[in-house]
């Protein structure tokens, strides 16, 4: 496959993927966004900017998806003991039991899709998934060690 193939060839996975991804979201009533902030807020409290960091969007993007989520009950905004300008935010229960459902609804999709492969080849486009998570969580430590860097060379 020449670098070309190879670069429409993942582009327009990527699409493909996105859109199923989209449409088992839509069974739970989220969108992508709403999707990637509650995954992220499962590993823990998060401030605004943070997640904005890690979701490499605006704050005032984060804002507004945070805000549909709060009104939702889904995330909370909590004031820090130590400094109440801090807020941080967190996934309810109802915010873990949505972002399960979520879960299990791309999960099925997608495995519903793979399925029209062979056996063989199915279990495997499932079980190489991680990497691509792992790809993901490695870019975004160098992202995030780099911005550091930089910080620490400023001040």
């Amino acid at each position: 496959m020449t670098a070309e193939q190879l670069s429409r060839v993942i582009g327009r996975t990527a699409a493909r993927l996105g859109r199923q991804v989209d449409a088992a979201l839509a069974t739970v009533e989220l969108s992508s966004a709403q999707y990637r902030l509650l995954f992220q807020l499962a590993d823990g409290a998060e401030a605004s900017t943070t997640l904005a960091r890690k979701l490499e969007v605006s704050a005032p993007s984060v804002t507004a998806v945070v805000d549909g989520l709060v009104n939702r009950g889904l995330i909370e905004r909590s004031h820090s003991a130590l400094d109440r300008r801090r807020v941080s935010l967190n996934l309810t229960d109802e915010g873990r039991r949505v972002l399960a459902e979520a879960d299990a609804s791309v999960t099925e999709r997608l495995t519903s899709i793979a399925t029209h492969l062979d056996p063989v080849r199915a279990a495997k486009l499932i079980e190489d998934l991680p990497l691509w998570e792992a790809a993901f969580d490695a870019r975004r430590h160098e992202r995030l060690a780099k911005r550091a860097a930089r910080e620490i060379e400023q001040s």
